[in-house]
């Protein structure tokens, strides 16, 4: 592409609103009326147009409530949004929080699952209100840190996992 025709995609991107990064948390019911394994067709699309549209998140559902954190270009974000919102696989979808970010947070993965386990299901009503996990009852604060601290959490056993595999000689 000639210099003249980047600079015109880069001025008509710009005119649009692509160069400004929204972080977009939302909630949502799970509709039990899907089909068994439709969570997990969900996250492989998610994943396949997430990736080809420059978008990043992390999903965490425990079979009954979605949380989302997503971000990309604003005009990806809110075209999304629209397509969320008209989604039967999920009901009651509310925005936790829409801003504006200079940095990804979750640069590392088009679509990171998060599943609260047996292990760390304890971190769940940690930062709920009350004995069930229902993030209808989360604040904000709330929410944000429970994806922080499971990611956290799926990051260090990741790690430990990739460390269990190396050899215990080296070559080299």
């Amino acid at each position: 592409m000639e210099s003249a025709e980047l600079s015109e995609l880069n001025r008509l991107k710009m005119h649009h609103g692509e160069h400004i990064i929204l972080r977009l948390t939302y909630i949502s019911r799970y509709n039990t009326d899907n089909p068994k394994g439709e969570v997990t067709r969900i996250l492989a699309q998610a994943q396949q147009n997430n990736e080809r549209n420059g978008i990043t998140g992390a999903l965490v559902f425990n079979h009954n409530y979605f949380l989302q954190s997503i971000e990309g270009a604003r005009p990806v974000i809110n075209e999304l949004l629209r397509k969320l919102v008209k989604d039967d696989r999920h009901h009651a979808l509310q925005v936790i929080e829409c801003r504006e970010v200079e940095l990804r947070h979750w640069s590392k993965w088009s679509m990171k699952y998060l599943i609260p386990s047996d292990e760390n299901k304890g971190l769940a009503l940690k930062f709920s209100t009350g004995t069930q996990f229902n993030p209808y009852l989360m604040n904000t604060n709330q929410i944000m840190m429970l994806i922080e601290t499971l990611s956290d959490l799926q990051e260090q056993e990741a790690a430990r996992a990739a460390t269990k595999k190396k050899p215990w000689f080296s070559i080299g």
